[in-house]
């Protein structure tokens, strides 16, 4: 809680006869929806954009990261779906060859991979014969 506190998320604490911090109610609240910000994916640095206001955070700048952060998981969810169907891709041209009893030619693989979107082919493959 005292990184919340050095960022300007949180108003210092009081401190008791025995050093503990003691926190208000509000800065309580404030921390909870930290939390949960937080566990949606958002950084400190955006949060301080939000909680900047002393009266409480602007409800325009709220949903303009709302919005950002939103684009920014789509982003994420189509790179990994382009992720996985690459994986798919290589797992069944890798189980088909090995099935055939060929070798794969890791360059040909390298290369076809780099220069994606292409499905792979089965170009990529080496009859056993012919790798010795």
């Amino acid at each position: 809680m005292s990184d919340y506190e050095k960022s300007g998320l949180l108003p210092a604490a009081r401190r008791g006869s025995n050093g503990y911090r003691s926190y208000s109610n509000d800065a309580i609240e404030r921390l909870r929806l930290i939390q949960v910000a937080q566990s949606l994916g958002f950084s400190l640095d955006a949060l301080g954009g939000v909680f900047a206001s002393a009266e409480g955070f602007r409800k325009d700048e709220l949903m303009r990261n709302l919005d950002v952060r939103l684009a920014e998981i789509d982003g994420l969810m189509l790179t990994l779906r382009s992720q996985r169907r690459e994986l798919r891709d290589l797992r069944e041209t890798l189980r088909s060859s090995w099935a055939a009893g060929d070798c794969v030619d890791a360059v040909a693989l390298a290369k076809e991979m780099s220069a994606k979107p292409a499905p792979m082919s089965r170009r990529l493959t080496i009859r056993s014969s012919e790798a010795r």
